[in-house]
């Protein structure tokens, strides 16, 4: 019904000219708070007063006038601005020459309701003669304000469609910018779109991951707050809770409250209005939270009258981006005289006309602030309030044809939809140096003030610029910081820490918690093979083949190479053992040379001994090559000396079996065996067995040589150099040959165990080639699953272990016969003919 009753005179004159019905107002008509006739007139809606009183909505009765209270100093400030402004234009002899401009100021009350009434009554003339009629034009060229992006919606979609230009000092909703919804709306201040993305450029300069987020539930903070969370989602900050609050849901702000007191985020990023923000800060202040980095926006940053001793101790050291601080000259001495001279007559006279005032006493609140004058350095707002009247100045002056000499044509009829576009073109600068002009959307640059609220040494606070931002700078330039300069929360030093979870330091990569944001995270070690060298990495990155990780797992480093060396422990075991065989094949080969002349070593063939003691030698020697750093020419090397002094040493044992069968044959009657198998045939099938090993290595060596090759495969933190064999059938063939000559020896000593005579070795011969046999044949498994270097010692081991089998199998008999029963080193005891006592 109220509603109704301010908006019927706007309906009236729009059938103005259909009907052409005599305007009245309806109802109890509202007046301007501050006033002045002109020949221009500039309208204005300030919430001078932050309270209303709501009467009784009764249907049985007239409604009673809303009633204001509490004056808005901030916006108090905007409306002297406003008409400080207006003045220093009628002296300007060249802007506007011989037009005044007059103004209308409302005060919306920071209400809603309140708002509407007053865009009815700044949209409608309140004053008409008897009989006048509606001319269906709004007197008022232009309108300044609002100063909140809520209310400001409602006057933009209110005057829209009536193509009144609205022009407002600063709000800043990126709602305002769809030119479609709201074709006549403009703003000296830029769109919070900007703000909000440098809001997260702020929280992410320092570092700052775990935050809390506040708004108002209004467009303002709505609009503002998603531009803010959608870039923090970007830069990878992740929001513990975002909450909202209207100025009338005191429950509502209550559960705010005590949701920021139970998180766990030590920064808290405000996206509130300056009322809100008042009501926070009172509650915080009643439940003691403290230790909380603010971090805030143009709506509040910068209002000196939030801040007192007991907010400080709660808001102290918040940061955020504020209006520019400009000074405008002769302001300060506007607001301590000009004003209540001028605006306000009751202040020096109460025989004042009823066409400016019905009754002085609602002046009386604002009469008590002549004297405070404190919030006026700190006024930011101010200088969008002053581009805006000139603004406003600029678009007339165009639209006027006004002429330095002539004037203005004062006559001209100027539509609304003409402001507008006027408007849209101005571009000029202030005499404090500003640039004046408006974008497609109809906002100003971004250009904001980084403040630090802070504590100064005489106990005055202070909002102390530590930086800047500019988005008419290259992206590079626009966000400036000087950190040095910064007083924490609390008076700290140090920069506040806000994460969920430390830092992940190199070695470790982050792993989500389960059902919580990304900024969760536990620190998982890298595995083996995987580094991180940077703090707080997602990934752990996988060595290249031949590096691995460290023991802290930041760097890759070499793998450890092994091979079986001559300075390690088992090589020199090794190493020892086979020059000791050598050695003990040396001496018996020098004993058996001594005594070559008695009947033990002439019975036993000493030609194929001492070749078999040469072979015996170069086996152990072989196993040398197996040691040491594989390169292409001992892996070769190794493979087939391996290969052809075991053939040569079995060939040796294989004639030596045959010689003791055709030596017990020859004793046959009629058997002339012996010369067929004499000492040069015995040479030559030494030779022929050695020639088929030496070519089967030659085509190996020739076809696929054994090549030194970097096992990865057995472990992953180490290189095995070894042999690779190249052709495994090659390495087959050696080995299969060399088997097929040991089960020959075998088979054939086993036939010749049982001959008699004591000169017959073939039991000897017998059991070395079972020692022999059973080597080798356990060394193929042990060879196949034995990892590394052991694989290498295995087989040394194996030459080694065969070697001495047929060196104390074949020869120990002998030289124990030799040294230690000389008596039995004769010719008639080998013969079995000596004589029983």
């Amino acid at each position: 019904m109220l509603f109704l009753l301010y908006t019927l005179p706007l309906f009236h004159q729009l059938n103005a000219k259909a009907e052409n019905p005599l305007c009245r107002i309806m109802g109890d008509p509202k007046y301007p708070l501050l006033s002045r006739d002109g020949d221009v007139t500039i309208g204005a809606i300030f919430p001078v007063h932050s309270k209303e009183t709501l009467p009784s909505f009764e249907f049985t009765q007239k409604p009673e006038l809303l009633s204001c209270s509490s004056v808005s100093y901030r916006d108090f400030r905007l409306a002297q601005a406003m008409i400080y402004t207006i003045e220093e234009i009628n002296r300007n002899k060249s802007l506007l020459p011989n037009v005044s401009i007059g103004y209308k100021i409302y005060d919306s009350c920071a209400s809603k309701l309140s708002s509407m009434s007053a865009i009815m009554a700044v949209m409608n003339d309140q004053e008409f003669a008897e009989g006048d009629r509606c001319n269906g034009q709004s007197p008022i060229h232009a309108i300044i304000g609002e100063t909140e992006s809520a209310t400001t919606v409602i006057l933009s979609r209110t005057t829209g469609p009536f193509k009144i230009p609205v022009i407002s000092p600063s709000s800043g909703c990126e709602c305002l910018s769809k030119r479609k919804d709201f074709p006549s709306f403009f703003r000296t201040t830029s769109s919070d779109y900007y703000q909000g993305k440098a809001l997260a450029l702020l929280v992410k300069h320092f570092g700052w991951t775990w935050v809390g987020a506040v708004n108002s539930d209004n467009d303002y903070g709505n609009n503002g707050m998603d531009i803010f969370l959608n870039s923090a989602k970007k830069d990878g900050i992740c929001v513990e809770y975002s909450v909202k609050f209207y100025r009338t849901e005191s429950e509502k702000l209550q559960k705010v409250v005590q949701i920021i007191k139970r998180g766990t985020a030590k920064v808290i990023v405000a996206f509130v209005s300056f009322f809100e923000m008042g009501l926070l800060i009172d509650q915080m202040s009643i439940q003691n939270i403290t230790g909380l980095q603010m971090i805030g926006v143009v709506g509040w940053i910068s209002s000196k009258t939030l801040i007192t001793p007991n907010s400080f101790q709660v808001m102290g050291g918040s940061l955020g981006f504020a209006v520019r601080k400009i000074h405008i000259e002769g302001f300060l001495d506007y607001v301590m005289k000009g004003f209540w001279e001028t605006a306000l007559p009751c202040s020096k006279s109460d025989d004042v006309s009823s066409k400016v005032a019905l009754n002085c006493s609602r002046y009386q609140d604002l009469l008590m602030l002549r004297n405070y004058n404190e919030d006026v350095p700190e006024h930011r707002y101010a200088n969008n309030v002053y581009k805006a009247v000139y603004a406003v100045a600029y678009a007339l002056h165009s639209l006027l044809k006004c002429k330095e000499q002539e004037g203005c044509e004062k006559a001209l009829t100027i539509r609304p939809q003409q402001m507008v576009e006027a408007l849209k073109k101005v571009n000029f600068t202030v005499n404090f140096g500003d640039r004046v002009c408006f974008d497609s959307s109809g906002a100003a640059v971004a250009q904001y003030e980084v403040v630090n609220w802070q504590q100064a040494s005489d106990g005055s606070f202070q909002f102390k610029a530590v930086g800047y931002y500019d988005a008419s700078l290259p992206p590079d330039q626009r966000f400036v910081l000087n950190t040095e300069n910064i007083i924490w929360t609390g008076g700290h030093q140090e920069k506040p820490r806000s994460v969920c979870s430390e830092s992940c330091p190199p070695g470790t990569r982050k792993a989500a918690q389960k059902g919580r944001p990304v900024c969760c995270y536990d620190c998982i070690t890298c595995a083996d093979g995987e580094i991180s060298n940077e703090t707080d990495s997602n990934n752990c990155q996988k060595c290249p083949g031949e590096y691995w990780s460290n023991t802290e797992n930041t760097e890759c480093v070499l793998k450890a190479v092994e091979f079986l060396s001559f300075t390690e422990v088992m090589g020199i075991v090794l190493v020892f053992f086979s020059m000791f065989g050598v050695g003990i094949s040396v001496l018996v080969a020098i004993l058996l040379y001594s005594k070559k002349d008695t009947p033990i070593v002439k019975a036993n063939n000493s030609e194929l001994s001492f070749m078999l003691l040469f072979s015996l030698i170069l086996c152990f020697l072989c196993s040398l090559t197996f040691i040491g750093r594989p390169t292409e020419w001992s892996c070769m090397l190794r493979h087939t000396a391996f290969g052809i002094t075991f053939v040569l040493c079995i060939s040796c044992v294989l004639g030596k079996t045959i010689v003791v069968l055709m030596a017990f044959r020859a004793t046959l009657p009629g058997s002339n065996v012996m010369k067929w198998f004499g000492p040069a045939q015995q040479r030559l099938s030494v030779l022929a067995f050695t020639l088929i090993q030496v070519l089967i290595c030659v085509l190996w060596l020739t076809i696929s040589p054994p090549f030194p090759y970097k096992n990865m495969k057995y472990y992953k933190e180490k290189i095995i150099l070894e042999c690779s064999l190249g052709s495994t059938f090659g390495f087959s063939a050696v080995l299969g040959y060399i088997g097929l000559l040991a089960l020959m020896c075998f088979i054939l000593a086993f036939l010749a165990r049982t001959l008699p005579d004591s000169l017959n070795e073939a039991k000897f011969i017998t059991f070395s080639m079972l020692i022999f046999c059973a080597v080798w044949i356990t060394f193929i498994p042990s060879y196949v699953s034995s990892p590394g270097k052991f694989t290498v010692a295995v087989e040394i081991f194996a030459i080694l272990a065969s070697s001495f089998g047929l060196l104390f199998c074949i020869f120990a008999p002998k030289c124990y016969i030799i040294l230690f029963k000389p008596e039995q080193n004769t010719k008639q005891h080998l013969l079995g003919k000596t004589q029983t006592k």
